[in-house]
């Protein structure tokens, strides 16, 4: 009964990199859409010369084009996938406890549990 909850749990977690990989996605076809100049520098740069091309114009471009908020919510989701990939993936950062599926589902890359998170809203008000 234990592995087949551990085995429900790794297909969730994997679910969730998927989730999270496809919201980065849709964060850079946004941002590629959306900036013309983005484009041209990722669609006119050959793939294997991608590395040589200056990581600072593009990191540049990139910030410019990104809103705060998008640039923040694309931190939050590679903190996620580093989480996933360290094993820690819904554990609230503030009490340790499991984050529940449901909110996961709704927010992929939430790093604390509803209660956490009321509280440090109402911290910050």
């Amino acid at each position: 009964m234990a592995k087949s909850a551990a085995l429900k749990e790794q297909d969730f977690v994997k679910k969730m990199e998927r989730s999270l990989e496809d919201l980065k996605k849709e964060i850079f076809s946004s941002l590629q859409s959306t900036n013309e100049d983005f484009k041209q520098i990722v669609e006119g740069v050959d793939p294997k010369d991608l590395v040589d091309v200056a990581s600072d114009d593009i990191d540049r471009k990139m910030i410019e084009a990104l809103g705060s908020q998008e640039l923040r919510r694309l931190g939050m989701i590679d903190s996620a996938l580093t989480r996933i990939q360290q094993g820690k993936y819904g554990i609230c950062l503030k009490c340790g406890k499991k984050i529940p599926k449901e909110r996961l589902e709704a927010i992929p890359y939430a790093l604390m549990c509803i209660d956490c998170k009321k509280a440090e809203e109402k911290r910050n008000r």
